[in-house]
């Protein structure tokens, strides 16, 4: 089985700034790390391919600082990867985005599974998996709990809000998987020792390199959608304990008082 795994860099802290002209994360001196999503993504590919065989990939889009995340995935058991990055990639929503990691899985090779993280932790739209598999025409399916391959399908549980669904679906496919999927290994001293900075499993993608190119379809000239307004919620360190009594009406009266409901 041949699967490709979809990655992000994201910042490894919640106290990111905001651009107020721009609206985007000020990501410049903030510590960055694998999307925690990603990497149950990445745990889930390699224990299929323990048990059937196969290579898992990996691709990410960002810019030449997401290289690590790259490696993270290599030294965790992936045989390569492939970073899309280009200042015209710049500034994408899902949408823009989606179709960007198309010409990197392309650039990949075939494959029988793709796999992403349910969502992001900086953008926690949850919809990138979704159009990226409208993209490539291929089923796919969000909220994976768990994947076991029957031949040419796989069988999977699906965690909805108010029920638990297990079904088939044939490959090639997409899934979204959630964090309850498993626990993710640690990267593999032995396998950083052996690969080094992994220049010869690690494929640079730039505009130049795409099929399409037409810039109306990256970045921000391709992306339908435009963020208005982002700020940084409050942080208040004020707090009220329910300790005994009716805590259900105690809480009711709370957030009433205070306009929630």
């Amino acid at each position: 089985m041949n699967i490709i795994v979809c990655i992000k860099q994201v910042p490894g802290t919640s106290n990111v700034n905001v651009d107020p002209v721009t609206g985007t994360l000020i990501r410049d001196g903030v510590a960055s790390k694998m999307n925690p999503y990603d990497l149950n993504a990445v745990e889930m590919a390699l224990k299929l391919v323990e048990e059937n065989g196969g290579e898992v990939k990996v691709v990410s889009m960002g810019p030449p600082a997401a290289l690590e995340v790259i490696r993270e995935a290599i030294y965790m058991g992936a045989s390569k990867g492939v970073l899309v990055s280009d200042r015209k990639f710049g500034g994408a929503d899902v949408l823009a985005t989606s179709y960007t990691l198309c010409s990197g899985i392309k650039a990949l090779g075939d494959y029988d599974l793709i796999l992403c993280g349910k969502q992001t932790t900086d953008g926690d739209t949850a919809q990138v998996g979704s159009e990226l598999a409208e993209h490539l025409d291929i089923p796919h399916a969000c909220y994976v709990k768990s994947i076991k391959q029957e031949g040419k399908k796989l069988e999977y549980v699906q965690n909805l809000d108010s029920k638990i669904v297990t079904a088939r679906i044939n490959m090639p496919c997409l899934m979204c998987v959630d964090s309850e999927i498993n626990t993710p290994r640690l990267p593999s001293f032995l396998k950083k020792k052996e690969n080094g900075d992994c220049q010869n499993k690690i494929q640079i993608l730039t505009f130049n390199d795409v099929e399409d190119k037409d810039e109306t379809h990256y970045g921000l000239k391709g992306s339908p959608t435009q963020v208005e307004r982002i700020f940084e919620p409050d942080k208040r360190k004020d707090k009220e304990m329910i300790t005994d009594g009716d805590l259900a009406k105690k809480t009711y009266d709370i957030l009433k008082s205070k306009k929630f409901i």
